[in-house]
């Protein structure tokens, strides 16, 4: 049985400009222990998938489908019933650590309140694994930072608190919402390297949401993706980096600088993201499809395999895309 398992995920929110569809018939599994990165331009529907799963939706959205962990379905539970969920279960590292702390706390007050809230341990017993758990995502004097303001810490650091805070109640499924966004590239890798090491010291699963592919490679088995609120191509990552399948993906990866490849400038995917309030009614992606034909404006393809383990919702031939 899967450790999470999403079927036919649909997300939306009424807006005076109409109803914004951000996620479109969403289905995905993930095993435990097992990493997954989510990758697609702003906008795809990465975040908003996430906060689904963690019933986190702004007050104007809603959601429908399914969305089982461990066998449980967890879609729209009562607010009651996923605070048992969020943190022991699920947690989430967020997209922003400086808003995502607050300002006025401690981290050892902000870090103990989860403990404390979720598994009624009292405060000394949660300061003293907090201290542990920030020692275990490599932070130095990790005592004494208990004491300090989210301001006192660099944005590396921070987002290794945020890392700790989500780790404290020992959840089974991680996931991580862009962690390396504004940080310069080597603290980028630590981060990376930071979330390998949680998986095998904690053994939790992982679903890595980013818009950067060169951060994917190396630190996830498979990779989603996503565009217009749905799944484009599914796959090993190491077999989806080496013949992408889907001319969305072929995008993604051609618009990455390469050392091995001289170019005269960066190459982009012509073209706007869509429009989620007018989708096409077929694939989101055909208006900047470079291999575009009859079907592809009017009828959505089906995500089917094309091997053993690869998944593509495209319409033309793979030989076109290539």
């Amino acid at each position: 049985m899967p450790l999470l398992e999403i079927t036919d995920l649909t997300v939306s929110f009424d807006t005076p400009d109409g109803v914004v569809k951000a996620v479109n018939g969403m289905t995905l599994s993930l095993d435990a222990r097992e990493s997954l990165a989510i990758v697609g331009e702003s906008g795809s529907g990465k975040t908003q998938l996430a906060f689904a799963i963690l019933g986190l939706l702004a007050k104007n959205g809603r959601a429908a489908g399914s969305v089982r962990f461990e066998g449980q379905e967890i879609l729209n539970l009562p607010e009651t019933a996923l605070n048992k969920v969020r943190a022991n279960e699920i947690a989430m590292i967020f997209q922003d650590p400086m808003t995502s702390l607050n300002p006025y706390l401690t981290v050892g007050d902000q870090m103990a309140e989860v403990l404390i809230l979720h598994k009624g341990v009292s405060k000394r017993d949660a300061l003293d694994d907090s201290a542990k758990m920030l020692d275990a995502v490599r932070i130095p004097d990790a005592r004494a930072r208990l004491s300090m303001y989210p301001h006192e810490f660099s944005g590396g650091m921070r987002q290794r608190i945020m890392a700790a805070m989500a780790l404290l109640c020992r959840p089974k499924l991680l996931i991580a919402d862009e962690p390396t966004t504004a940080l310069d590239v080597t603290v980028q890798n630590q981060i990376m390297e930071l979330m390998a090491d949680i998986q095998r010291e904690f053994g939790t699963a992982l679903i890595l949401i980013t818009h950067d592919l060169a951060i994917v490679a190396g630190s996830c088995l498979r990779t989603l993706v996503m565009y217009g609120g749905r799944v484009m191509e599914t796959g090993p990552t190491d077999a989806l980096f080496e013949a992408p399948s889907h001319p969305y993906t072929r995008g993604l990866l051609n618009a990455v600088p390469r050392l091995d490849i001289p170019q005269d400038k960066l190459l982009t995917i012509p073209g706007d993201p869509p429009d989620l309030t007018d989708l096409p009614a077929g694939c989101p992606f055909s208006p900047r499809c470079p291999v575009s034909h009859e079907p592809c404006a009017t009828v959505m393809p089906r995500l089917e395999s094309f091997d053993s383990a690869r998944l593509r919702a495209c319409h033309a031939s793979r030989e076109a895309v290539a």
